[in-house]
């Protein structure tokens, strides 16, 4: 076995049932990164970072992640088309194939944690095939010390076999590919994908069940940071809408980018111990926090380079999903640790394609319920020719996908720790303005940081009748002037050139809204069905 020369400690994985396997143990990122390049699967970008292709998948496969249905998650899981029972007996004898697969490979194995506050620490062994897995895993859960490595006992397991490949019919599974969790086992099982985040994702998952049932605590899909007087801010958002990008400021210190708990002591604590960027577009002027973050130790995701390594985050050939991993400390301003107390605002952030939602508006109680069981943005139907439309989506909480229990849990834990602490809540339209996709253009970045600043200043002030107009069609209060932002930019209707075509398109996503609530009617209460849009369309 071979370890870290910092970390002399071996280890077995023969409970595990992997005997034969040459196992190197809490490798350091250098050490991975070298291996990569000495197997040739991966490149050195100019930036130092490296340059790997996630293979056949390039982003999660939602329709192939399972939860195995047992004692502990047979009735309190939300079955359905988002958490697929998975019977014990087929896990078992998958695991013992992943295993056989693995048992005379070369290994690597890192042990490290999930959350950052002690009281709700979650200790995790991550098995991997390959380096740069392992690597990946370095940056992005949380790095124990070499003392806290002396007396490791893993709580969950995490199993990564991107080269084996299921057989659907004898396994099954859905197809060659898959993400299993196991809470009896406490084992995430992963094979047939390279790629990283359903790793990372299955660890989130299995704290979407445990936090909430077993430590009273609401997980959440959303970035956090702190400002200079203690005020944490979250930013709850789909990928693509902006929850990383407008985390990272250079004046408030980042706790982190995706996934944290908020607890009964009122703090919100992070999951991780790095952060896991979108870099399509990316640029040093508009992100520079984590554009510097793309240095040695820093992993990219399917990025197209030239032969000198320069990367061209324009370029989105491979995919739109381009991404890069780093450890937090890749960043100055961070948190340390990252733990945030006294939340004052939280941020909805969408991408409306449709182009009909304010910039930004504040959420009644109800509203922020309402709007966080949704979990919308838009996706634009593409960028051929003539194909302008937009497409409404949908995620509840935010983090659909993730979330093993029933939406209105989460909803109702959000409601509970909103009120108690008194927080705004705020929904930012990242998205279109002046049109739908491919008629208007999207928000610019200067003046959605602008409008974040002067919530986060108080600018904005309480809502009164000569501070704020109520929406026609939404009813969610839209600030009538932001310091440094023009006031044509506040209403959407008013960048518009046809207010029979913004009210259409409007009353339209209203439409949407009220389809996609109606399977959540029935578990939420009659004050929470009144925080969506009223107005039918004509």
């Amino acid at each position: 076995m071979e370890v870290s020369k910092n970390n002399p400690i071996s280890i077995s994985l023969k409970d595990y049932g992997i005997t034969q396997s040459d196992i190197k143990y809490q490798l350091d990122p250098l050490h991975l990164h070298r291996i990569t390049l000495e197997k040739n699967m991966g490149r050195e970008a100019s930036s130092g970072a490296l340059a790997i292709n996630t293979g056949e998948f390039t982003g999660r496969s939602p329709d192939d992640r399972f939860i195995v249905k047992d004692n502990i998650t047979s009735d309190k899981v939300w079955w359905g088309g988002i958490n697929m029972p998975f019977e014990p007996s087929a896990f078992d004898k998958l695991y013992d194939k992943v295993i056989t697969y693995l048992n005379d490979k070369e290994l690597y194995v890192r042990d490290c944690y999930a959350c950052a506050d002690a009281n709700y620490r979650m200790d995790i062994r991550v098995i991997t095939e390959y380096p740069w897995s392992n690597q990946f895993v370095y940056n992005m859960f949380i790095r124990p010390t070499e003392e806290e490595l002396k007396n490791f006992e893993p709580e969950w397991t995490v199993i990564n076999a991107p080269g084996f490949r299921a057989v659907a019919e004898e396994d099954g599974t859905r197809q060659h590919n898959f993400a299993l969790l196991n809470f009896s086992r406490k084992i995430a099982l992963i094979g047939g994908t390279g790629y990283t985040g359903e790793i990372k994702k299955g660890i989130f998952s299995a704290l979407n069940f445990i936090l909430p049932v077993y430590k009273n605590t609401l997980p959440m899909h959303c970035s956090a940071n702190v400002g200079k007087k203690g005020d944490t801010a979250i930013f709850f958002g789909l990928s693509g809408t902006g929850k990383t990008t407008l985390s990272t400021d250079a004046t408030r210190k980042l706790i982190g980018d995706d996934e944290h708990g908020w607890n009964n002591e009122n703090a919100v604590f992070n999951f991780e111990g790095g952060c896991y960027a979108k870099v399509i577009d990316l640029s040093q002027e508009n992100e520079p926090e984590i554009y510097k973050a793309i240095k040695k130790g820093a992993i990219l995701e399917n990025v197209v380079m030239d032969d000198s390594g320069q990367v061209d985050f324009s370029d989105i050939s491979i995919t739109q999903n381009t991404r890069v991993s780093y450890p937090l400390y890749h960043i100055d301003n961070v948190q340390r640790p990252s733990i945030g107390h006294n939340p004052k605002n939280i941020f909805f952030l969408t991408a409306d394609a449709f182009g009909v939602l304010p910039p930004i508006s504040k959420l009644t109680p109800s509203q922020a319920a309402y709007h966080f069981i949704s979990g919308y943005t838009a996706k634009v139907a593409g960028t051929e020719a003539g194909v302008v439309e937009p497409i409404p989506s949908f995620s509840a909480c935010f983090g659909a996908p993730f979330m093993p229990l029933h939406p209105a849990k989460y909803a109702e834990m959000l409601s509970k720790k909103m009120t108690e602490a008194g927080v705004n809540v705020w929904l930012v339209n990242t998205g279109w303005t002046g049109g739908s996709y491919g008629v208007g253009k999207r928000m610019e970045l200067k003046y959605t940081r602008a409008m974040i600043q002067a919530v986060l200043n108080g600018d904005l002030g309480l809502y009164t009748y000569d501070t704020y107009h109520i929406h026609s069609v939404f009813g969610v209060a839209q600030p009538r002037k932001c310091p440094g932002v023009p006031t044509s930019v506040l209403s959407p209707r008013a960048t518009w050139n046809d207010d029979e075509a913004y009210y259409r398109t409007a009353f339209k996503l209203t439409n949407a809204f009220r389809e996609n609530f109606k399977k959540f009617e029935s578990h939420a209460t009659e004050e929470i069905r009144r925080g969506g849009p009223q107005r039918y369309a004509f």
